[in-house]
């Protein structure tokens, strides 16, 4: 009897938030695919792509760390950052492995490939695009911000973000992949700066509206200062469909546990506060709602908990 195949299980995201759901969906029996954003400009990312004019790294570099069942020293070495050294303060080797890569292949998805078979990496990395590209925003008050790093510290209201050169083409492989998925899950993250630059590729919103699988958003657990101040879940929401349509999204993940004062207090000083989850305007939206408690007791900040999240996900596929 032929074998059943693995449920297909694409993650879509960037930033700190997507490694975190890759950990703990890479030990059950799936066939994992990720979907990365390459939009970042700050850091060692955005000086190996203005020197270089290649895509960001760094979220890729993440993702390779968080997927990769490599001995732990070699991934601590892939992930070193160098402190000083004229050229060298600031980049991680892992960036320098990838800009390498794209140098030696010529190209940049051509060299995740190759750097995942060295790590061991389980499933499919796919950049969202093969290309350097650039995030920009225009605020409430019509002017625009370019640039992903320089968005959230403009100190006004985003009204949307867009990419340039415009039409950003995407993996075709990407593409597929989200067209044939049991299963998507729009990872946590800044949502301006790191969930939404993959949506907002134009082929990757329609995949997401034409596939068979249930897409599903892990909603953020506290506001970002400069991009998501007072948004509830639905807000959330909001701003995807505000940028690619409605019909995009099936259901939410939200954490339905009350947050602890001194954790209050200790975001407060950031400017963000817990997101309200407001399920009735969501479920209005027509969103399913998935309530969990879905955090890591054993952190000092509020982060998703790897085990909690990627068990709720993978009871999604019965």
């Amino acid at each position: 009897m032929p074998k059943k195949p693995l449920p297909r299980v694409v993650v879509l995201g960037g930033g700190t938030g997507m490694p975190v759901l890759l950990r703990g969906l890479k030990s059950f029996p799936i066939d994992l695919s990720a979907i990365v954003t390459v939009a970042d400009d700050g850091g060692s990312s955005g000086r190996l792509r203005e020197e270089l004019s290649m895509p960001a790294p760094g979220d890729i570099r993440n993702v390779i760390a968080a997927l990769s069942d490599a001995e732990p020293m070699l991934l601590d070495l892939f992930q070193h950052r160098f402190q000083n050294g004229n050229g060298l303060s600031g980049h991680s080797m892992g960036n320098l492995l990838l800009a390498a890569m794209n140098s030696i292949t010529g190209d940049f998805f051509h060299g995740i490939k190759e750097i995942s078979r060295v790590l061991n990496v389980k499933g499919n990395i796919f950049p969202i695009a093969n290309q350097n590209m650039f995030l920009h925003a225009e605020m409430m008050d019509g002017s625009v911000v370019s640039g992903e790093s320089k968005i959230p510290t403009s100190g006004k209201k985003i009204k949307r973000v867009f990419l340039s050169p415009e039409p950003v083409q995407p993996l075709p492989e990407a593409v597929k992949a989200v067209k044939e998925a049991d299963l998507v899950v729009i990872a946590p993250g800044s949502l301006y700066t790191s969930t939404l630059p993959n949506m907002i590729v134009s082929q990757i919103g329609d995949a997401l509206r034409e596939t068979q699988g249930e897409v599903v958003y892990v909603c953020n657990v506290m506001t970002q200062h400069g991009e998501t101040t007072d948004y509830t879940a639905s807000d959330h929401v909001q701003a995807i469909q505000d940028h690619i349509g409605e019909g995009c999204l099936h259901s939410i993940v939200v954490h339905n546990q009350i947050i602890d004062d001194e954790v209050r207090k200790m975001y407060a000083v950031e400017h963000a506060s817990p997101v309200i989850n407001d399920q009735d305007r969501l479920r209005e939206m027509g969103i399913n709602v998935i309530e969990g408690d879905i955090i890591d007791p054993n952190q000092t900040s509020l982060r998703h908990d790897t085990t909690k999240v990627a068990k709720l996900l993978y009871s999604m596929l019965d």
